[in-house]
């Protein structure tokens, strides 16, 4: 939001007297004067006229869960399990999912209640890679990753998936990295040539890393390195 806008909504001026109370520098976004009304100010920052607190800053949750399989990707379901029933009650309700996981598959899950944040994390645009380990019903034919490569046609959205990376592990395992996140995309790319995926685990977004010795079920908050590495919008 504006800074001239909350000014207006907390301390019920007019938008011409929050532009002049700001002009005058008498108005600090995090400690520091701001002297322009149209700056955005997240609800995670202190806003302070004359040393008085406007807006006090919310905390800003980001978390990393090992998603085990068998739980909704949703922060609440009246039939499954969710996710959300994972995380410890301490981050409060109002986190939301960055990149889910269908029931089945399991693995790196994101969460965080910062909206900025996660649309940068998921901005297809951005084309930040997202790493899974697969295994298949049928063995890899030896075309599979140079298809990937040349992307899979997906008839319902009538499109050609973006360039993805295949390393074979295995006959029935690899190692696939995608730069999008369509419904279901791995498992589909996958049916498109003829092949089904049996399991799906997601290891990687970007450089945030599911660490080997996070168990199934288990979360922990991101450190700062991990946050700040989201690239900008």
């Amino acid at each position: 939001m504006k800074l001239s806008r909350i000014l207006s909504n907390q301390a019920d001026l007019s938008r011409q007297q929050a532009n002049q109370l700001i002009a005058s520098g008498r108005v600090r976004v995090d400690g520091g004067v701001c002297r322009t009304a149209a700056t955005e100010v997240s609800r995670f920052q202190a806003v302070t006229v004359d040393d008085r607190i406007l807006q006090p800053p919310q905390p800003a949750h980001y978390l990393m869960l090992n998603k085990p399989g068998g739980y909704l990707s949703a922060t609440r379901d009246d039939v499954h399990a969710t996710v959300m029933d994972l995380v410890p009650r301490e981050f409060g309700e109002d986190l939301h999912i960055a990149g889910r996981l269908d029931r089945a598959s399991t693995g790196l899950l994101i969460l965080t209640n910062d909206g900025h944040w996660s649309r940068r994390l998921t901005e297809p645009v951005i084309r930040v890679p997202k790493v899974y380990r697969v295994t298949t019903a049928a063995p890899i034919a030896g075309h599979t990753a140079q298809r990937f490569a040349e992307g899979i046609w997906f008839a319902y959205e009538k499109l050609t998936t973006s360039p993805a990376i295949l390393e074979q592990l295995g006959a029935c395992e690899a190692r696939v990295t995608i730069f999008e996140g369509r419904y279901h995309q791995v498992k589909r790319m996958f049916h498109g040539v003829g092949n089904r995926v049996t399991s799906l685990h997601r290891e990687r977004i970007g450089e945030i890393a599911l660490p080997v010795d996070l168990a199934p079920g288990d979360c922990r908050a991101l450190t700062a390195r991990e946050i700040q590495w989201v690239p900008a919008a």
